[in-house]
């Protein structure tokens, strides 16, 4: 995003905001509707369940709560390709931001599941 470094709730916190300013510009059509609800479950909820993770009871719950949010991230990007492949937004290519977003959101969290692996062994 833009190059500056946040810190990963900072970062959650902005795709969220940017997944709900998304999902207002949708159509108010069947496919719009289905596709809203989708991506607002799906996008919106990594930034609170990095907060569960952060109260992890265990290392397992962490790993845990730390793969929910890179599932949730993993639907979101179909979510987003979809909406730019219909497209069921005016301008399509503004979605690339966030794709870029999502992926790097992915690896993080990937890398970050693999270092708590190592560290609860």
């Amino acid at each position: 995003m833009n190059g500056k470094k946040y810190d990963l709730e900072e970062r959650l916190l902005e795709y969220a905001a940017s997944i709900l300013k998304i999902v207002e510009q949708l159509p108010n059509t069947k496919a719009g509707n289905h596709v809203s609800g989708q991506l607002l479950r799906s996008g919106t909820s990594p930034y609170p369940n990095h907060g569960e993770a952060q109260s992890a009871e265990s290392p397992k719950d962490f790993i845990h709560k730390l793969r929910i949010c890179l599932k949730e991230l993993r639907e979101t990007q179909r979510w987003l390709k979809l909406i730019q492949r219909v497209p069921l937004i005016k301008k399509p290519e503004l979605l690339n931001e966030m794709l870029n977003e999502t992926e790097e959101l992915i690896k993080i969290f990937v890398t970050s599941i693999k270092t708590a692996g190592k560290k609860k062994k």
